[in-house]
């Protein structure tokens, strides 16, 4: 009968360690789609939001001309018509080239994102 005994605490003690472990598993498995989840859903910088979560800012205050632009499209994408008057350097509207730092001054106030 001592036998018994012994071998039901034992028992139990078995039990209770499948159980831990098999909790110990449930929270590793969760633990790891998270860390996936996160990783899926990392800030992008050129990512763009709507609504009140960030300035709109299309160009900054010096501005390096890209190949292909030209005053009209920065002219537009900035919101600055007076680029030409504000930098003395540029001599010939037509001679814009990549490269070429220019001054920004938004004539328009920076508005909000819709």
């Amino acid at each position: 009968m001592a036998y018994k005994l012994s071998k039901k605490p034992v028992f139990t003690l078995m039990a209770i360690a499948d159980v831990a472990s098999w909790y110990c598993a449930l929270v590793l498995v969760t633990l790891i789609l998270q860390s996936s989840l996160r990783e899926t859903s990392i800030y992008d910088p050129y990512e763009v939001f709507k609504g009140n979560q960030i300035l709109d800012r299309p160009c900054d205050e010096i501005y390096v001309v890209q190949e292909g632009e030209t005053l009209h499209t920065i002219s537009s994408k900035c919101g600055d018509p007076f680029i030409v008057e504000k930098n003395p350097h540029i001599h010939d509207p037509d001679d814009v080239f990549p490269g070429l730092v220019i001054k920004i001054t938004p004539s328009t106030p920076i508005k909000m994102l819709r």
